[in-house]
């Protein structure tokens, strides 16, 4: 990804600007390899929300949705801002939500 691809950033570096809305940005601290399976994660859980949605399938839209939660924290763009946070707690941030996440992960279900 070069330059021109990357959002704005606001200049304190904690959020990312997007067609003039700020959001906050993923916790740079993240190793490489976590931010790329928690991003999966993320977006096999917002495909299964539209999933559920279509289906009009209430319990697995909340299931859904409770991943997304749990991949946007593990991310650091929810919860407890990543800068308030020390570097222990980051860590242990995102480590509790990758196992939730891969515990969870329906391609990891028996069946």
């Amino acid at each position: 990804m070069n330059a021109r691809d990357e959002p704005q950033r606001t200049p304190d570096g904690h959020h990312i600007v997007i067609d003039g809305r700020k959001w906050r940005a993923t916790d740079p601290s993240l190793p490489e390899d976590v931010a790329a399976r928690l991003r999966h994660h993320l977006m096999a859980a917002r495909r299964a929300v539209r999933a559920a949605t279509t289906a009009d399938d209430a319990s697995a839209e909340r299931s859904a949705r409770a991943r997304v939660r749990h991949a946007k924290i593990a991310l650091g763009e929810r919860g407890t801002p990543w800068w308030e946070q020390s570097p222990d707690q980051r860590r242990r941030r995102w480590e509790e939500h990758l196992a939730k996440l891969d515990a969870d992960a329906p391609d990891q279900q028996d069946g």
